[in-house]
């Protein structure tokens, strides 16, 4: 029996192929598709408060009411793993969706306006959360772990 060395990856690139990072064909994908779902969600977004009488209204307004949630979400939740953090954005997603038509329902205030409006401003909210906790996170001095703090004697 032969056994096959594997060789690490020249340092720099991590993937050995000699190239760097972001470039070549297929590379960097997910700004990319970022940018191609933003603007996709917000085009059923508008045709839905518009009220544009479009085809394509219901499966964009459709895809915006899943895809707003779901990146907000999926920004807060960055310490997992890429699939974990598919299926958890995506179910707070439907959860979200789920407790907007349930309150507005109660409420006997249902409209297709209203709901976009509603996860919208839910949306927003918790990528503005994320991005001031962000941001004290940025501001507050770095610490150790397993550092003890200076104890105060009070004698």
């Amino acid at each position: 029996m032969q056994t096959i060395r594997i060789e690490p990856p020249p340092s720099g690139s991590g993937r050995g192929d000699g190239e760097p990072p972001g470039q070549g064909p297929g590379r960097d994908l997910f700004p990319l598709l970022t940018g191609a779902t933003v603007a996709v969600a917000a085009i059923g977004a508008a045709l839905a408060l518009t009220d544009t009488a479009s085809p394509l209204r219901g499966p964009l307004t459709l895809f915006f009411l899943l895809a707003a949630p779901s990146l907000a979400v999926g920004a807060a939740l960055r310490g997992l793993e890429p699939f974990g953090r598919t299926v958890t954005s995506v179910a707070a997603a439907v959860a979200l969706d789920l407790l907007v038509a349930q309150g507005m329902l109660a409420t006997h205030r249902w409209s297709v306006r209203g709901g976009v409006m509603a996860v919208t401003a839910i949306s927003s909210l918790i990528l503005l959360l994320v991005l001031v906790g962000s941001l004290v996170r940025a501001q507050a001095p770095a610490r150790r772990r397993g550092a003890r703090t200076a104890r105060r004697r009070t004698s």
